[in-house]
């Protein structure tokens, strides 16, 4: 029976490929080619998740890169469709600022954050990369990050 109740809570959970580059590590034996996948899972509910794996083809890099990111899945508090208050988080030279937005502003966000907003079910929000980074995989974890550390302050 867990089986199926995790089958059904997987199936909930809608995921988005952010990149997907060949990479290869050079040996004395040659090149050796691989596929590296970044992944982004959510319920739109609330609930979202990053993960990056490697692999043989595309497909198996995705598959893991999607288990990955179910490991890797955090609740975010979710006030009136935006985020309860302003957040800002740094992961290597990414840096993310995140600001909640009025009602019917909607997702002012761009690349990687955009993704990663939508999937967690974030409609109304504002954010800026500060860092000097264009890459996605630090960019989402940046993010990520900052999305973790929002807090609901519960009144007395």
């Amino acid at each position: 029976m867990p089986t199926q109740n995790n089958q059904t809570e997987e199936e909930q959970f809608e995921s988005q490929v952010l990149e997907v580059r060949r990479v290869t590590k050079v040996t004395a034996g040659g090149k050796h080619l691989r596929f590296r996948a970044a992944v982004v899972v959510g319920n739109k509910n609330g609930k979202v998740g990053f993960g990056v794996a490697k692999g043989q083809d595309v497909a198996q890099a995705v598959e893991k890169a999607q288990r990955q990111a179910m490991k890797n899945v955090i609740e975010i508090p979710i006030v009136n469709d935006t985020i309860p208050h302003k957040v800002l988080a740094k992961f290597g030279a990414a840096k993310v600022l995140l600001r909640p937005q009025r009602q019917g502003r909607g997702l002012v966000a761009g690349g990687t954050v955009r993704v990663i907003c939508q999937l967690a079910g974030i409609k109304n929000i504002s954010s800026k990369l500060l860092g000097v980074t264009r890459n996605k995989i630090n960019n989402a974890r940046a993010t990520i990050k900052a999305l973790s550390l929002l807090r609901i302050e519960k009144p007395k």
